[in-house]
């Protein structure tokens, strides 16, 4: 795998790791997260993961609904006056049909606002009564 930018091996200091994998490597996206969980990228949460060039896109992601995300998260937030606290709370499995229902649905959609800045109000206000969680799984 040598189109991955890594410190060490076990990235003790959960940096966020970038990678860019070949088109070969890229094909198989499964066998590539192996990889970079094998390189500690996990340990942050989150990577960067920059496509080959030549890679495209697919137009449409209606053929994925029967897809199963294994692990979805919930998160639930506390705090107050400026001081949050975050925890993710690994649910049941979720097929991308049942995840987009509850991403559309009232509860979870964005709130009618004016601007960037009344958004990010309404969110700050609200983050500890509306979490942005998923309650319903």
């Amino acid at each position: 795998m040598a189109g991955a930018e890594v410190g060490s091996s076990a990235n003790p200091t959960c940096k966020i790791m970038t990678f860019r994998p070949t088109m070969e490597e890229f094909r198989d996206f499964n066998q590539y997260l192996v990889y970079m969980e094998s390189q500690g990228a996990h340990r942050a949460g989150l990577a960067k993961v920059i496509p080959p060039k030549g890679w495209r896109p697919r137009r449409s992601y209606d053929d994925i609904d029967e897809l199963v995300i294994q692990a979805p998260i919930q998160q639930m937030v506390a705090g107050q006056s400026g001081l949050f606290t975050q925890y993710n709370i690994q649910k049941k499995p979720l097929s991308v049909q049942e995840f987009r229902r509850l991403a559309n649905s009232d509860q979870y959609c964005t709130p009618r606002y004016l601007n960037y800045e009344d958004l990010e109000r309404k969110y700050w206000k609200n983050l500890t009564f509306v979490s942005p969680s998923m309650e319903q799984m």
